[in-house]
């Protein structure tokens, strides 16, 4: 085989999966601009909520969180704070202590915020009853009408999990500006876009609402140490559960302010998205047949490249070709400008600064740092699994 075709095969075998994923992003892109749903009208009944915010060394932000929940127009005797303080400074639990609120320290040897969020079911009282549970980072900042809003959206909404729209709090730095720019087009793709033409909404890590039966039996099910929404995307979207989308709720999210914590994030999120597309992938023939739509689209979701690995592609194959074989670069030119189309069109006006373009051609330049990342977790992931089955090995013996 001689160098022209190593090359073609190389071309094509990166052209592929990248211009699915252009074309993708492109089609839901304008599909967010039509049918924009109006709030939700006011509901005639008031839930109960929990309301848990995990916090792991979260010793600045999570009373910024806890005050503004502590400030709402819902009426308190409706709900209930829980903070799952982990590995926080005994002054910050001191304080915490202090307010009106269930302050939980577990110990955990490795944390995650599943373990968290599990600890948390497993420690409210049995007497109180609950009817939805809402997940808040910390560092999530809410406005006051927050969970009345919630509540008239989980009632019209008719199903069990509403995903309100997350906006980024600080945009202070290029790196916190970058990650609320991806931020706003995942809204405005697996978001706005989809349920725009009756597709299921995906989670977007916090903020999130659930029907509390459902949640407190499913929750126990995680095992991943990061990426506790796929997980439960994957049940929801295995039981047919619709994920809504609520675009006028605003969470206010602290975004990464620099490259190391951005790199980090995004290499866990490829290792997510990757482990739930290799534990679900047996699952697409069954969703064909009985066309299960919400399903197939987030196994097709799982399989795309991540917007920085893609945007690489597109730089580096568009600078190099044209040195090689010309013609070959035309086509990733012109998936090139899709790409740019696409990402233009999701991205809203508030975001569009004078830096915006300077920004955003900082991707490819973090996609090593994200592959590394990425990498690191697939390692950590690994020796879990490892670990995981040896204990199970002496348990049996």
């Amino acid at each position: 085989m001689d160098f022209w075709w190593i090359l073609y095969i190389i071309d094509w075998a990166l052209f592929i999966p990248m211009a699915i994923t252009v074309i993708y992003l492109l089609f839901f892109s304008i599909a967010a601009l039509f049918k924009h749903k109006a709030p939700a009208p006011k509901a005639k009944q008031e839930n109960r909520f929990i309301v848990i915010i995990p916090s792991y060394r979260d010793d600045m932000l999570i009373f910024d969180t806890v005050n503004s929940i502590l400030g709402q127009t819902y009426p308190q005797r409706m709900f209930d704070i829980v903070v799952v303080s982990d590995h926080q400074s005994e002054m910050t639990n001191m304080r915490l202590a202090q307010l009106p609120i269930t302050l939980l320290t577990p110990n955990f040897e490795e944390s995650s915020k599943a373990k968290s969020l599990q600890f948390a079911i497993i420690n409210l009282p049995q007497f109180k009853i609950y009817d939805a549970v809402i997940v808040l980072d910390a560092g999530n900042i809410v406005v006051p009408e927050f969970l009345e809003m919630m509540n008239n959206a989980y009632e019209a909404s008719g199903t069990k999990v509403v995903q309100p729209h997350r906006v980024a709090r600080n945009l202070d730095t290029s790196t916190a500006r970058l990650d609320a720019i991806f931020s706003e087009i995942n809204n405005s793709v697996f978001r706005r876009g989809h349920t725009s033409v009756g597709l299921s909404s995906s989670l977007d890590g916090s903020g999130y609402l659930f029907n509390f039966a459902w949640f407190k039996q499913n929750i126990m099910k995680i095992r991943s140490l990061v990426g506790e929404d796929k997980e439960l995307e994957a049940m929801l979207m295995h039981e047919g559960i619709f994920i809504d989308y609520a675009d006028d709720i605003l969470v206010y999210d602290y975004k990464a302010s620099d490259w190391k914590s951005f790199n980090k994030e995004r290499g866990q999120w490829i290792y997510n998205q990757l482990h739930c597309l290799l534990t679900n992938i047996r699952f697409l023939p069954a969703a064909v047949m009985n066309r299960r739509y919400d399903w197939i689209d987030k196994l097709l979701q799982w399989t795309m490249m991540p917007r920085t690995v893609m945007i690489a592609f597109l730089t580096i194959m568009s600078c190099t070709l044209p040195f090689i074989y010309f013609t070959l670069a035309i086509k990733w030119w012109f998936f090139a400008a899709l790409a740019l189309l696409a990402c233009s069109i999701a991205t809203p006006d508030y975001l569009v600064t004078k830096d915006w373009d300077k920004d955003f051609l900082n991707a490819p330049l973090v996609t090593i740092g994200s592959l590394y990342q990425f990498v690191r977790a697939s390692r950590k992931g690994v020796e879990v699994r490892i670990s995981n089955i040896s204990h199970k090995l002496k348990y049996h013996r």
